[in-house]
């Protein structure tokens, strides 16, 4: 993990380079200045940072758990750290893809690799607030109220910015390919716990939770800015695409979390009866029982937040993928 933001910041550290001291004017023109002397594409300065980050995280979290012991949530003040530099070095790529997809638009395979570094990104925002989004939770407001708050930014923006025709729905696909091939390989090699307490002893890795539906609600997105994108602006375009994605994904995914709950009492292919090793056989977790359900009333004002959270997130994608489609740089 570390040795990737090496990579990246040495791989874009000699870009800036290169570029600022043998580089042509005309390259130097087109690129991003820092400090007067360095230039770079913003993609390629946002990496450095985000691998800066990176690195700076490691030393931080020797020193957090000296002074507080083991971590006991995903998101301990390092591992933020850490999480930002990451997300920092998939945006960066993806400016980079992206001011390639701008300046040469009848290029199909940049679109595609545009496409695919958003899904990186939307793989990254759904791992940091996996607490959250767990099978046992998808019956739950919070669930629909986090997923609402922070996917719509990152399929909204790319539908924008891309120049393919299903724009949000690759992004989508792309997330989900990569999270079931790692739930289906990582499973093939043998590992151990390392940390207490061990309530489910482990032979093997522990895959990632099955990817969220998000292609449903992607493929929405893309729907509503092909049909009223160009007629709708702003906020009455992002209040459309809010109700519309958290219609989408309660639909898809309510159904789809007894089908998860259902096969995590049964050994199957898709590996979903495999549990983190602090989760014992009488949790809800083993037992596939979910956590704090909601219903009714309290059903529906907790999903009335979640449209709220969809539309201003929403309302950022726009914001964002307007600007995203006009970087060249």
């Amino acid at each position: 993990m570390y040795l990737g933001g090496v990579v990246s910041g040495i791989a874009c550290g000699w870009h800036v380079l290169h570029t600022s001291f043998a580089g042509s004017p005309e390259e130097r023109a087109g690129t991003v200045s820092f400090w007067k002397y360095f230039h770079g594409s913003l993609g390629a300065w946002v990496c450095i940072w985000g691998a800066i980050a990176m690195l700076t995280s490691a030393p931080f979290d020797d020193w957090w758990h000296n002074a507080y012991g083991l971590d006991v949530k995903i998101l301990s003040p390092p591992h933020a750290v850490l999480a930002l530099g990451i997300l920092a070095i998939q945006a960066g790529a993806m400016l980079m893809v992206l001011a390639l997809q701008n300046r040469h638009g009848d290029r199909r395979a940049f679109r595609w690799m545009f496409a695919y570094a958003a899904g990186l990104v939307l793989m990254n925002l759904t791992t940091m607030s996996s607490e959250y989004t767990w099978r046992v939770y998808q019956h739950g407001t919070l669930f629909y109220q986090v997923v609402a708050g922070l996917v719509p930014l990152v399929l909204v923006a790319p539908a924008v910015a891309g120049r393919l025709r299903w724009p949000a729905t690759a992004a989508a696909s792309a997330y989900m390919g990569v999270l079931l091939a790692l739930t289906f390989i990582l499973p093939l090699f043998p590992a151990e716990p390392g940390l207490a307490p061990v309530r489910n002893p482990l032979t093997q890795m522990m895959p990632p939770q099955f990817p969220l539906l998000l292609i449903v609600p992607a493929v929405a997105v893309d729907l509503v800015l092909q049909r009223w994108g160009a007629r709708k602006k702003g906020w009455m375009l992002a209040a459309v695409l809010g109700v519309v994605f958290v219609a989408a994904l309660f639909a898809a995914q309510w159904p789809f979390a007894d089908v998860l709950n259902w096969l995590a009492t049964r050994e199957t292919f898709m590996n979903q009866h495999l549990r983190p090793y602090m989760n014992g056989p009488d949790s809800s977790f083993a037992r596939g029982e979910y956590f704090n359900a909601a219903s009714g009333a309290a059903l529906a004002q907790g999903l009335g937040i979640a449209v709220v959270l969809a539309v201003l997130s929403a309302r950022a994608g726009l914001g964002w993928g307007s600007f995203m489609a006009r970087v060249k740089r």
